[in-house]
């Protein structure tokens, strides 16, 4: 029988946990609202893992782990101009640049990332293809599922209860003026730095996610800390404040919005 259906009835978890325990070997297709995603397995093993048809090569990521260099990468780049990961990964291993190890962890990595952005998938249709190989070109891995699964976990049940917080991403957002806050002396993570550049009630939380590129999870944790701390509250597009537990949080004036925003350009502009 072959293994395919919904994601919202069977969670990305819930199919690793399948893949792990029938030790599956080939590739899982899953089609999100707005991209594709493609992970391979060998004997209940992640191998490959790749969302859209963004690529990143093992230099990128490299220079990224902080393993080379910018000026290595700059002359690596022209060496490896024609070359797969799997050529380009000799070249550096055997340049003494890094070692097998060293290759195989930022892969790792990598790949745990891209799983990551996957388990705060929650609708969309997926099918496995049996046998199925990861790219030729690229430097296959082993790694084990069983974290993978258990961070997973994690991560579904803390977006659903985000989710009950924060039902609706379509809501969008406008500012609060809270008395005896120094915008100045807020220790807010450059994600919640970011969410706050594009507050506006005519932005709705979804496109504020898409333009700073935060998945579903992340978008939820900045707006829930932002609705904690006192400096937003969630309106519809329009200006009209939704009702969060019961309460409704007043509305200031034109006058305290004006205030608040200039005070938050200004720390922004100062970081």
């Amino acid at each position: 029988m072959a293994l395919k259906g919904n994601l919202r009835d069977f969670s990305i978890t819930q199919l690793l946990n399948l893949i792990n325990l029938a030790k599956k070997s080939g590739a899982l297709y899953i089609e999100g609202p707005s991209d594709i995603a493609q992970v391979f397995f060998r004997d209940g093993k992640l191998t490959y893992a790749q969302i859209g048809q963004q690529e990143t090569s093992l230099l990128q990521l490299l220079l990224e782990a902080n393993k080379i260099s910018q000026t290595q990468f700059n002359l690596l780049t022209v060496r490896t101009n024609n070359l797969s990961d799997k050529e380009a990964g000799l070249l550096f291993v055997n340049s003494g640049y890094v070692n097998q190890s060293e290759t195989f962890k930022v892969i790792e990595d990598y790949l745990s990332g891209i799983m990551r952005s996957l388990f705060t998938w929650l609708d969309g249709y997926f099918h496995f293809e049996q046998n199925e190989l990861p790219p030729a070109e690229k430097i296959p891995v082993r790694l084990p599922l069983e974290n993978l699964i258990v961070e997973g976990a994690r991560k579904i049940q803390e977006l659903d209860e985000l989710r009950a917080e924060i039902p609706s991403l379509e809501m969008a957002l406008k500012f609060v003026d809270r008395p005896g806050i120094d915008i100045n002396h807020l220790n807010l993570s450059p994600e919640e730095w970011r969410v706050i550049s594009y507050v506006n009630p005519k932005n709705s939380m979804q496109q504020i996610a898409q333009t700073t590129k935060l998945d579903d999870l992340q978008i939820r944790k900045v707006v829930y800390a932002l609705l904690q701390a006192g400096l937003v509250e969630i309106i519809r597009p329009g200006g009209v404040p939704v009702a969060l537990n019961g309460k409704v949080i007043p509305q200031m004036n034109h006058k305290e919005q004006k205030s608040l925003v200039d005070r938050l350009i200004g720390r922004i502009r100062s970081i």
